[in-house]
Formats: C-alpha cells, structure tokens, sequence
C-alpha cells in the first residue's frame, strides 16, 4: 500500500541536521532526507539557520524508496514552519558610512605608530 505520493507535503520531525541536509522521522517508520540543494532556492551557507533539531516542520516529497521506507524531501516552495522565526534585517541609518569615514584616519595613523 503506497502511502506517500510525491508532491505530497508532510509532517515530520528534525531528528538530524548534518552540514549536507536534514533528516526527518515520520510516525509510520518512514524517515527523509532534505538534501542542503532542496532546503532554499537560495545559497544555503549554514542548514542550521533554517531548522532546528526536535522541530516539526512540513516538507514536500520529491521521491520515494518503499523498500526502504525513505523519503527524499525538499523545503523549496513550502511554508515549512508553523511559527516563523522572525529574523530582523539589517536596519539602516542614515548616517551610512560616514562614522567608518570619520574614523578611518585616526584607525591608520594608530597602526602606523604602533610599527
């Protein structure tokens, strides 16, 4: 009995977080991996910034091994989360680069007194 179909979107639980993916375990038996390619359309520096272990999160299934009871799985396109983590940006200022301008001479002349 097939119970997973791919696209299906599922519920599992972070059970591992290596630097190259995710694995996911699921009630039934069935565990998953998120390679690090499928975690983001985007450069993925740290899979760490993006689940955490213990965490529930929901996955889309790309393949299926039913012998083996795994699941090949990615977070591309899916709200993955029931509560986001709100990360701030980086907030601007109008001030810009001028306190690194203004310092920048004084940082100088001090190294070249210090040799």
């Amino acid at each position: 009995m097939e119970i997973y179909k791919k696209d299906d979107i599922v519920t599992g639980k972070v059970t591992g977080i290596e630097g190259y993916g995710v694995f996911l375990s699921f009630d039934n038996g069935y565990t998953g991996l998120i390679h690090i390619s499928e975690i983001s359309k985007s450069f993925v520096r740290n899979v760490n910034d993006f689940v955490e272990l213990n965490e529930e999160i929901k996955a889309r299934v790309i393949d299926i091994d039913e012998n083996n009871k795994k699941l090949k799985l990615s977070l591309i396109g899916v709200d993955y989360r029931k509560n986001h983590r709100n990360r701030q940006g980086i907030i601007e200022t109008n001030k810009g680069f001028s306190t690194l301008r203004n310092c920048l001479d004084d940082w100088i002349l001090s190294k070249i007194d210090k040799k």
